[in-house]
């Protein structure tokens, strides 16, 4: 017995390329989120530890606080990458960039407000790594260059980027 297989059609052709592409995409999305969570957890755990350990081990202090508000910002931008990039795809790495840039400068604004229930958080552990206690200028200086190094970093920004010959 002889199978024969009718040659395909046009329309066919361009349906089974679809599903490829599709199939293809959702493979890349689903690395690059497993990436981002990856760096995410990384970038967590170095920052818990420089703020434990950086005195202990006789780290400088402008390393220690501004080291801690970089790997802050780089956080904010990959739990926003992570969050957004499982939702939808179509927003770009540079967007979740300006995204998280204004999230973190909302939080460092927030620091200026004062009631006694916040301050009371804010002198937790918890509450100082999430909200930090005094404002400060410089914070928003290392959360942008966090951010923009974490967006760098991006699998999406390196898949999304030009490839060179």
């Amino acid at each position: 017995m002889k199978l024969i297989i009718p040659p395909l059609g046009i329309r066919q052709l361009k349906s089974v390329e679809i599903v490829v592409e599709t199939f293809e995409l959702r493979k890349m999305i689903q690395r690059t989120q497993g990436l981002r969570l990856m760096l995410l957890i990384v970038i967590i755990v170095l920052g818990l530890a420089l703020r434990r350990f950086g005195y202990a081990i006789d780290l400088p202090f402008f390393i220690v606080k501004y080291g801690g508000s970089l790997l802050w910002g780089s956080m904010v931008y990959f739990l926003l990458a992570f969050a957004v990039g499982g939702l939808s795809a179509r927003i770009r790495p540079a967007g979740i960039a300006i995204i998280a840039f204004a999230i973190a400068i909302c939080v460092e604004l927030f620091r200026l407000y004062h009631t006694p229930w916040l301050d009371a958080f804010r002198l937790t552990t918890a509450g100082a790594l999430l909200l930090g206690r005094i404002f400060s200028l410089w914070n928003i200086v290392a959360y942008a260059f966090g951010i923009a190094a974490a967006c760098a970093l991006d699998p999406a920004f390196r898949l999304l980027s030009p490839s060179k010959p």
